[in-house]
């Protein structure tokens, strides 16, 4: 059997899409890399470290892993953080170490190609967006797309080194 291509015969590739997982902090809804997830579970309590910043809740074992658990309302300082049985913990993989993220609720898994994630708008020093990966757009929905690497930034996980240890 031969393949043929031509002039008026291409083959076309699909456009590339990212998928991320969509989360709620208050009225917001963001989106992290859906392969930086490794499970998501329902919030249970944490031991506490003393001395941790107030962001990091403490600790979990998840199954002989000593995981930190950073609450996101507080590292973003929205209202003050309630628990209830809509309130979930993000099992990340970053960097090859293990992270739990506490938000609002998980939404889903949302498919977005490069022409809908338009720049994160410049905000002089109001806020950072450094972490801002850019705004995803769906319809009549937005997305606030963060890049969960530099969030969990070489200090931060330092400092979440520290607290775990």
């Amino acid at each position: 059997m031969q393949y043929e291509q031509n002039q008026t015969n291409t083959l076309t590739s699909a456009k590339p899409v990212n998928e991320f997982l969509a989360f709620t902090l208050g009225k917001e809804e963001y989106g992290i890399d859906i392969l930086k997830v490794q499970e998501i579970r329902g919030y249970e309590n944490v031991t506490r470290i003393a001395n941790a910043p107030e962001f990091i809740k403490g600790v979990v074992n998840l199954r002989g892993i000593i995981v930190p658990i950073v609450d996101m309302r507080i590292r973003f300082k929205l209202a003050a953080p309630t628990y209830d049985q809509f309130t979930v913990v993000i099992i990340l993989n970053i960097a090859g170490r293990v992270v739990g993220m506490v938000v609002d609720s998980v939404s889903d898994v949302t498919q977005l190609t490069p022409e809908q994630i338009k720049p994160a708008p410049e905000m002089g020093t109001l806020m950072n967006t450094d972490y801002l990966i850019g705004l995803g757009t769906l319809d009549e929905r937005m997305l606030i797309l963060l890049d969960i690497d530099r969030l969990m930034s070489n200090e931060e996980m330092g400092l979440i080194e520290k607290a775990a240890a």
